[in-house]
């Protein structure tokens, strides 16, 4: 081994060991694939929907432990009637690997436009998923 790389394994040993000294952690999570539906199960995507329908987020989170954070932020882009890049909802909650989903409805209908749901794993956006209405 040279002297470089000794040093270099030295470097990257103490920021590690300072990191999770500090609180940090580290994490293989990761989402493998997302995307929005019009079921529950997610077999039915899309990114278009009628004003009646419920918005289904769909996630498959990978290597996740059980106390990794995910939480989705849905947004009204650019609709009728609204300002735009309206907040209308977030839902976090910690979980394990598998599949998730997310989902949100609304009492009328709603308005024609785009909207996003932006997908944050670990408190870090992972994932933006642009669906419309129509």
């Amino acid at each position: 081994m040279t002297k470089r790389s000794r040093v270099l394994l030295i470097v990257t040993s103490s920021l590690l060991l300072a990191a999770l000294a500090c609180g940090g952690s580290i994490s293989t999570a990761n989402i493998g694939d997302a995307w929005m539906s019009f079921d529950l199960n997610g077999e039915q995507k899309t990114d278009v929907f009628s004003q009646d329908d419920i918005f289904y987020a769909q996630v498959d989170l990978r290597n996740a432990p059980d106390d990794t954070s995910l939480k989705a932020v849905w947004t009204a882009v650019n609709v009728a009637d609204t300002e735009p890049d309206f907040l209308i909802n977030e839902t976090e909650f910690t979980t394990g690997s598998g599949p998730i989903h997310f989902d949100l409805s609304n009492t009328s209908l709603w308005p024609t436009g785009s909207y996003k749901v932006d997908i944050f794993l670990n408190d870090e956006l992972s994932q933006t998923l642009e669906f419309a209405v129509q």
